[in-house]
C-alpha cells in the first residue's frame, strides 16, 4: 500500500500551499465482478454495496488529481451463470487504494454539468472464500484448487496486486464548493484468480494428497446438485478460461466538498452559479 501513503503525503504537501484547490470526495454505490463465474455485464442481482473516501486536487480547469480508499465486495455463483453443472461460487472483499488523473471535458466551474474521464493506478487486496454444504467458511487460496504451489509451473497467486482503474462520469455543480456526480469505474487486473478459477482441474488424488479432502470437495461441486455429475472431473479437463483476466468495477454516486475558502476564479475560472458583481 505504499502508493496510498505516497499519494496522501503528496496531497498534504500541496494542501499547505493551496487549500482551496482541494476537495474532500465521497463515493457510494455498488461493486461487481466479471470473470469465469460471471460473463454478463452489470448483473445487479450479484452486486454489493461499495463506498469510498478520498481527496482531489485541481491542477487547472480541465485536470484534477484524485486519490482515495474504496471498499467493496464481489461475488458470483454458477447457479446464475451458463456453467451450472460446475456449481462453483465465491465471495471476496475488495480493499483498494488508488491514484487517478481526471480530465473534465468542459471546465467544471464554468458549467453546471460536466462530463469527465479518468485513469490511473491502484493497489487492491482480495481473498476469495466460499462455504461448504454445512455452512463452514473456507478461504480458497490455501486449498490450491487448481494445483497452485504444488504442481510444476503453477505458482501461487498474490492476494495484493496492482490494477489500472479507468472510467467516466458526470458532475453537477450545486455551488462553487459542492458537486455531486454519477460515475462508473472499471479495474483492469493482471490476475485471473480473483474468483479462484482460471485453468483446469488438477488430478483428484494429487490434490487430496497435497491439500486434503476439503480442497477436493470445493474444487468441484457438481456432485452437490440433485442431478449433477457425481464423479470428479478428469485431470486436465477445463475448469475455467485463462484467456482473459478477471475484472471488477464500481458504479455509483459521488459527492465532493471544496476545502478552504477564498476566490475560486483563479486561472480564468468563473462559475456561472456565482452572482455578478456590481460595476460602478
Amino acid at each position: 500500500m505504499k502508493i496510498i501513503f505516497l499519494s496522501f503525503g503528496f496531497f498534504l504537501f500541496f494542501y499547505t500551499v493551496n487549500a482551496q484547490n482541494f476537495h474532500l470526495d465521497f463515493f457510494a454505490g455498488t461493486s461487481n465482478y466479471r470473470g469465469d463465474l460471471q460473463n454478463n455485464g452489470f448483473p445487479f442481482n450479484q452486486a454489493h454495496f461499495a463506498g469510498g473516501v478520498g481527496l482531489s486536487y485541481d491542477l487547472n480547469e480541465h485536470f484534477s488529481l484524485r486519490t482515495g480508499l474504496t471498499l467493496g465486495r464481489v461475488s458470483a455463483n454458477d447457479k446464475y451463470g451458463k456453467n451450472k453443472a460446475r456449481n462453483l461460487n465465491f465471495t471476496s472483499n475488495i480493499t483498494e487504494g488508488n491514484l487517478e488523473l481526471q480530465y473534465f471535458i468542459t471546465p467544471l466551474l464554468q458549467h453546471s454539468l460536466t462530463p469527465y474521464v479518468f485513469a490511473g493506478i491502484a493497489v487492491f487486496h482480495f481473498d476469495p472464500y466460499t462455504y461448504d454444504t454445512t455452512g463452514k467458511k473456507y478461504y480458497l487460496k490455501p486449498l490450491s484448487t487448481e494445483g497452485e504451489g504444488f504442481l510444476p509451473g503453477v505458482k501461487n497467486y498474490n492476494l495484493t496486486q496492482m490494477a489500472i482503474p479507468y472510467g467516466a462520469g458526470v458532475k453537477l455543480n450545486l455551488s462553487d464548493d459542492i458537486n455531486v456526480g454519477l460515475e462508473v469505474g472499471f479495474r483492469k487486473l493482471f490476475t485471473d484468480y480473483l474468483d479462484d478459477v482460471s485453468t483446469n482441474y488438477v488430478d483428484e488424488s494429487l490434490l487430496l494428497a497435497n491439500r486434503g479432502a476439503t480442497a477436493v470437495e470445493l474444487a468441484y461441486r457438481g456432485n452437490e446438485l440433485k442431478n449433477g455429475v457425481q464423479t470428479y472431473p478428469a485431470a486436465g479437463s477445463k475448469r475455467g478460461s485463462p484467456k482473459g483476466k478477471d475484472m471488477y468495477y464500481f458504479t455509483g454516486l459521488t459527492l465532493s466538498f471544496r476545502l478552504g475558502s477564498g476566490d475560486h476564479s483563479g486561472s480564468g475560472r468563473h462559475s456561472e452559479w456565482a452572482c455578478p458583481k456590481n460595476v460602478l
